[in-house]
């Protein structure tokens, strides 16, 4: 088969690559659609350390069943799926308590970190066990599809706060993932929904998506927030898209007395952390990882619409012309937001 593979950091080699073979419990995927996620792109640079080259990465896609083992009974040949970048055992005490993006032995399609190595799905096949698929109906588009996988994410981040309906909101960050939050945050029932960021064209695009209020970020913005949704304490809740001191500081800054703060943004292992304004104001901090059972809601909410996705396609193109593409999308002067790459 063919496949993109990092075979040194910043760098990629389009080639033949062996097919994988599959186990019993597992099927054979022909990928038809799969989105350059912004961690592949900190993969790509070494930055992350969860791409130790090589490697094919890989995960946001959907595709058609082309072999099954011999233990799968609920797939066929033929069946249009998408699946879950987490490949969790659904065994273990978390799997059990639904909490399958903490299983202590999961690994991620198109990761190698040191602990694994799983080959993911820029390539023409890809191997992932039956348990981990999703069935995509007739009408959503393929392209479409790999979407449920940011989707998911979005809206784990989303159902990791205690947020009741007409609740306010403000997501610090509106890449890919924080425009999801903002159409996630509504499907939800919240109330006055408001996007912070540095880029104007995002904040228009949030608008477009659902945002009630939009702000440039800087020190101005808690006040801002305050005076919008009425409130002289802040906001209900606020989401972190970002992962990095200064947007922390401004999420917890936004929020009331009680309120809470999904952390979802994951740019820096460690940031200065304003404990006392934690403790006294006694604020909620939730971190959010993956997802946890989201993934066919997430299916759900791009085919019917709930959620949109094609405002955030930038480009489709072939598979062979992934380097190019993600050579672009680190340059990051383009407002490029997703790009799906075609075997």
């Amino acid at each position: 088969m063919k496949a993109l593979t990092l075979t040194a950091y910043n760098q990629f080699e389009f080639s033949d690559a062996p097919e994988p073979e599959i186990s019993e419990n597992e099927v054979l995927v022909s990928v038809k659609a799969c989105g350059i996620c912004g961690s592949d792109i900190h993969g790509m640079d070494g930055s992350s350390g969860r791409r130790i080259p090589p490697i094919i990465m890989g995960h946001e896609a959907a595709g058609e069943i082309s072999k099954v083992g011999n233990a799968v009974r609920k797939w066929k040949v033929g069946d249009r799926v998408t699946f879950d970048s987490t490949v969790y055992c659904g065994k273990c005490p978390s799997c059990l308590a639904g909490q399958v993006n903490l299983c202590p032995n999961r690994n991620v399609l198109g990761v190698s970190c040191g602990d694994y190595r799983r080959n993911g799905a820029f390539a023409e096949f890809v191997k992932v066990p039956e348990h981990i698929l999703y069935a995509i109906p007739g009408d959503l588009s393929y392209d479409h599809a790999a979407f449920a996988e940011p989707v998911s994410i979005a809206l784990h981040g989303v159902n990791r706060l205690p947020m009741k309906p007409g609740d306010s909101a403000v997501v610090i960050g509106a890449g890919l993932i924080g425009l999801l939050i903002v159409q996630a945050l509504k499907a939800k029932g919240a109330g006055m929904v408001i996007a912070v960021d540095l880029d104007e064209k995002r904040l228009a695009l949030a608008k477009e998506l659902g945002a009630d209020e939009v702000l440039l970020s800087n020190d101005e913005v808690p006040a801002r927030v305050r005076e919008l949704v009425g409130n002289p304490d802040g906001a209900d809740v606020a989401l972190e898209v970002v992962g990095f001191g200064p947007t922390i500081k401004l999420a917890i800054e936004s929020v009331r007395k009680g309120g809470s703060i999904s952390c979802v943004g994951n740019l820096k292992a460690e940031v200065p952390f304003p404990l006392q304004a934690i403790v006294t104001r006694e604020l909620n901090v939730f971190g959010s990882c993956a997802s946890a059972g989201e993934y066919g809601e997430a299916v759900e909410a791009v085919a019917s619409g709930r959620i949109r996705v094609e405002p955030l396609i930038s480009a489709v193109a072939s598979l062979s012309d992934g380097a190019d593409w993600f050579a672009r999308l680190h340059r990051n002067d383009e407002g490029l937001m997703k790009v799906i790459l075609k075997p």
